[in-house]
């Protein structure tokens, strides 16, 4: 038997695009047995992956959870998250491992000085290199998120015709990363199917302002679900508007067609929705000089204008979206 251990400990993106490794690892590897290491509150992202044999999640203290891994007897580390504190286990393990490269360099001067350096790879494919002593290969299935059964949601609830919807991924860590309200109420009003809104209890407030200030048939479930019950929802989606986050990385593992819309980060970065549907479009404005202002996002715009986004031609999404809507119906 040769066991891994796998460690991600965030984000929810991050987490989901490592499923290729874990599923790589396990279908191309002979005996082998995996095991992932997280934060405690990213367990329900990967607790229903059937690749995993066991999860490991952080204790409070550090020295807890490498005894723990000590008792385990790995045989190789991946390290997929490569920060001091993973340098710590490593160090204390004293197994042979494998590290991502996060390519901090080179996002930080294509931040400052608007040079890209970056390899045109998608950070998927930089996770699967630091398996190329295995000799294992893309599988090409691309993303895997599994939801339990009891997550499942009926969206006969929401009583919209045949059962079709949008998902709109409202919600989103940073402020420079989300949709303006107004440009979201404007998207509603004018996309030939019903809205559900999808964010967490953070954004319930501006899902009900964009119900109540929109014609449009929206639910707005922020902060009614949890996790795997959203991707339920994506997963039964018509098409999926999402910013740059977590659940667009979920609706590219449901294949789904996704128009992502992105304002201060690039997909350049490597984080665009790998092997989507393939009806999936990115919108950006691709001529500002501001852009990127940083690798990850602010609670504002360092400029004050909120180009990246304000400067987004909603018409350009809504005639893309309703041309596919019609095409695919006929």
């Amino acid at each position: 038997m040769v066991k891994f251990l796998i460690i991600r400990f965030s984000s929810i993106g991050d987490i989901v695009l490592t499923s290729p490794v874990v599923r790589i690892l396990k279908n191309q590897i002979k005996n082998s047995e995996i095991h992932f290491l997280t934060k405690p509150q990213y367990l329900s992202l990967v607790e229903n992956n059937p690749y995993i044999d066991k999860i490991h999640t952080l204790k409070p203290s550090l020295k807890d959870t490498i005894n723990e891994l000590r008792d385990e007897f790995f045989d190789y580390i991946i390290d997929l998250h490569h920060n001091l504190r993973t340098y710590r286990i490593k160090s204390a393990l004293k197994l042979v491992s494998f590290a991502f490269d996060k390519l901090n360099k080179e996002k930080w001067i294509l931040v400052n000085f608007k040079k890209n350096n970056l390899p045109d790879i998608h950070i998927v494919d930089r996770y699967l290199n630091t398996l190329k002593l295995f000799d294992v290969k893309n599988d090409n299935k691309g993303l895997d998120f599994f939801i339990p059964d009891k997550d499942n949601v009926d969206v006969s609830k929401f009583n919209f015709k045949n059962n079709k919807y949008v998902a709109f991924v409202i919600g989103a860590k940073h402020y420079t990363k989300q949709i303006p309200k107004q440009k979201i109420i404007d998207l509603c009003n004018n996309i030939n199917l019903p809205v559900i809104l999808l964010g967490g209890k953070e954004d319930a407030d501006t899902g009900n302002f964009i119900k109540n200030n929109s014609k449009a048939t929206i639910y707005n479930s922020c902060g009614e679900f949890n996790i795997n019950q959203s991707a339920s929802i994506i997963k039964q989606a018509h098409y999926v508007i999402s910013n740059d986050t977590g659940l667009m990385h979920i609706a590219a593992a449901f294949k789904k067609n996704i128009i992502s819309v992105w304002g201060n980060t690039i997909p350049e970065f490597g984080m665009y929705p790998y092997l989507a549907g393939d009806k999936s479009k990115i919108f950006e404005v691709t001529d500002l000089k501001c852009r990127p202002c940083s690798k990850i996002g602010f609670s504002k715009c360092p400029k004050k204008h909120f180009k990246c986004m304000n400067n987004i031609v909603n018409n350009d999404i809504i005639d893309y979206i309703n041309n596919e809507l019609t095409t695919h119906k006929q």
